[in-house]
């Protein structure tokens, strides 16, 4: 176990994590409840809630549970990232697998704020299917989830639980805190011992880490925070049906409440044109098609499943400025481009995407495409612009250091579209 700890800084730091915090917490805890047996209940339920987190988030960064041990949960969700993958050789289109080679047919979502999806069922009032975890909705649970990775051939390449499970019993510290919060005999069955791994992840993602609730947003309901003339528009625009159509699915709660989603956690076809680059990339045939919440194995037996085709989740829009690309396939690389996308369907002058400098390209499933939620007024150039300062807005408060660069990028980029459209009229 020394030499274990000695060899992985990471584990040195949560080990010594683990037992500061508990120190304080016991410390604060003390005081709290009226009798001694309400006092040492509560501690020891705290305790065994911080055990299960600390050991989660050990699982999390460690990429002895991939194949090659180059994986983790980590690498592709980043916590320096806004939760997505970070790599800068990856092309962050698509994940790069263990293999070194390897990589899946989506854009990587984001982990952060994952927690508040509800699991994945079909809302009778609404009509709607709801929830879950990915794009499709097929795992229910972030736990359900968590159990994915390791053993996709495409991600972290594991062969099967028992090798997962033979990893883990390597180390000494995953041998003693996995029976202090689960039994001591939870390693006697590779399929409980799984169980209680994805569990400890599931408690991981769902801590403040993940789900701080501290954006520029946040801090302006608690009036904290000033509005420049431009977030206070997009603002407007983004809450108004009047005007935009972001609010049909990137709101949950009414106008103003504190820990908004900006997602209804439900699915629809926004008409999201083919990446030809990634179907390239992968192999994949021209003719390929995602087929989103129709390809969910939970509902294959649905009588509608033609008119589920090309629908995949509502992303959430917390800290969507620093978690590009965007679209299930990655398709567009700037936040302005999605807002221009958009624009596309009511505005018959957003003919060409200004990343390719071409028309937009075809729907991946036009035939299901949800026009009715997609219909707005037209947007100017400067009410894109406010609605793009406005997501910026709801960037969490670590990540807030990361938009200067990215401003800084943006800008470079836009400019010089503008120069080549310049260049263009000036030569018809």
């Amino acid at each position: 176990m020394k030499k274990s700890i000695k060899n992985n800084p990471s584990l040195r730091y949560t080990k010594y994590m683990f037992f500061t915090t508990l120190a304080f917490m016991s410390i604060a805890l003390h005081s709290t409840y009226a009798t001694a047996d309400e006092k040492q209940i509560a501690i020891e339920k705290d305790k065994a809630a911080l055990e299960k987190i600390i050991l989660g988030k050990m699982l999390y960064f460690d990429k002895a549970l991939s194949q090659n041990g180059t994986l983790s949960c980590a690498v592709c969700h980043s916590p320096t990232q806004g939760f997505v993958d970070e790599r800068p050789d990856n092309g962050r289109v698509v994940a790069l697998g263990d293999d070194g080679h390897s990589r899946g047919d989506r854009n990587v979502p984001t982990a952060s704020y994952a927690a508040f999806s509800p699991p994945f069922h079909f809302d009778e009032k609404q009509q709607e299917w709801v929830g879950g975890q990915f794009l499709d909705g097929r795992a229910d649970t972030l736990a359900e989830q968590a159990g994915g990775p390791p053993l996709n051939p495409v991600e972290m390449n594991m062969p099967n639980k028992k090798a997962v499970i033979d990893r883990l019993k390597k180390n000494a510290f995953y041998q003693k805190m996995f029976k202090k919060s689960y039994g001591d005999d939870i390693f006697e069955n590779n399929e409980q011992a799984y169980t209680a791994m994805t569990d400890a992840i599931e408690a991981f993602e769902k801590s403040k880490e993940f789900s701080p609730f501290d954006s520029k947003y946040d801090r302006y309901l608690k009036d904290e925070y000033e509005l420049t003339v431009l977030e206070d528009l997009g603002m407007t625009l983004f809450f108004s049906n009047d005007n935009v159509s972001c609010a049909n699915c990137h709101k949950l709660f009414p106008e103003g409440a504190k820990k908004e989603t900006f997602t209804n956690f439900q699915y629809r076809n926004i008409g999201v044109p083919k990446n030809l680059e990634l179907i390239a990339l992968n192999k994949l045939g021209e003719d390929y098609i995602d087929k989103g919440l129709a390809g969910n194995e939970k509902i294959k037996d649905q009588p509608n499943l033609k008119a589920l085709k090309g629908r995949f989740k509502t992303p959430t829009l917390r800290n969507v400025a620093v978690t590009a690309p965007y679209m299930h396939n990655g398709v567009f690389k700037h936040l302005r481009t999605v807002v221009e996308f958009y624009d596309t369907f009511n505005n018959p002058k957003r003919t060409i995407n200004p990343e390719t400098g071409k028309p937009w390209g075809e729907a991946e499933v036009p035939e299901t495409i949800d026009r009715e939620d997609l219909a707005a007024k037209k947007l100017t150039d400067r009410k894109v612009d406010a609605l793009v300062a406005f997501m910026k807005m709801l960037t969490d408060k670590r990540y807030e250091p990361l938009l200067e660069k990215l401003d800084e990028e943006e800008a470079l980029f836009w400019k010089n579209i503008n120069h080549n459209d310049k260049k263009e009229t000036k030569a018809n």
